[in-house]
């Protein structure tokens, strides 16, 4: 598939660039985190928006298949039955609680469900599009919950509607308000929510599952 001959509208309503954003790093060599309450998360929160702000950034973003240091925060990473989850399945979006998210391509409202829990997605959207002829599913998680109410399944969306908002915490999973945008090939019999977050020893799997979601974004940064 040639990626470049579609035409996508702007996730954020405009376009991610050098000059608003701010490409940020969430893994263990980013050592600063060791001095950070990631279970806190105003102590979170207060980290991601300063380091923002520093460099008078409105966006931050990052994260397709890094291997995160961020995920012993929450139980929800980590199972009996599993691997310690680490690696990040899809991008980050970090902006402040109640920036609008608009519609990259025309498709249908798959699923709406509220993922509670602390860690968790939050109200999580599932749009379902066909690109070629073939079904891709894009995940967009820690949304408001009142955007539950805007759409409702089989609604169909076309690019540049407004879709939703990035949510605050706790409401949002309790965590710095950001969107995670996601791209599936196939949801793997998931219906109202899918994993964003791998075990090192489920890597390959994924990726072939779960396409870089910056041939949509189209950031340079990243």
């Amino acid at each position: 598939m040639n990626w470049n001959e579609l035409d996508f509208y702007p996730l954020m309503g405009e376009a991610l660039t050098e000059s608003n954003t701010l490409k940020m790093d969430f893994s263990p060599a980013n050592k600063a985190l060791d001095s950070i309450d990631l279970g806190n998360t105003q102590s979170f929160h207060d980290y991601v928006f300063q380091e923002l702000a520093k460099e008078n950034k409105k966006y931050g973003i990052g994260g397709y298949f890094e291997h995160r240091a961020i995920y012993q925060r929450s139980e929800v990473f980590s199972t009996q039955e599993s691997d310690f989850r680490n690696i990040h399945l899809g991008v980050d979006i970090w902006a402040e609680s109640g920036t609008p998210i608009f519609t990259p391509f025309e498709g249908e409202v798959y699923s709406l469900q509220d993922n509670q829990g602390f860690g968790d997605y939050g109200a999580t959207f599932i749009i379902k599009h066909i690109i070629n002829g073939q079904p891709l599913y894009s995940l967009y998680g820690h949304l408001m919950r009142t955007d539950l109410t805007l759409w409702k399944v089989g609604d169909q969306v076309k690019p540049g509607d407004l879709l939703c908002h990035i949510g605050p915490f706790p409401e949002n999973g309790d965590w710095p308000p950001h969107l995670h945008f996601q791209l599936m090939w196939d949801m793997l019999g998931n219906f109202g929510d899918f994993p964003g977050v791998c075990s090192q020893r489920e890597i390959e799997k994924f990726r072939t599952v779960c396409p870089d979601p910056n041939l949509m974004i189209r950031c340079p940064l990243i």
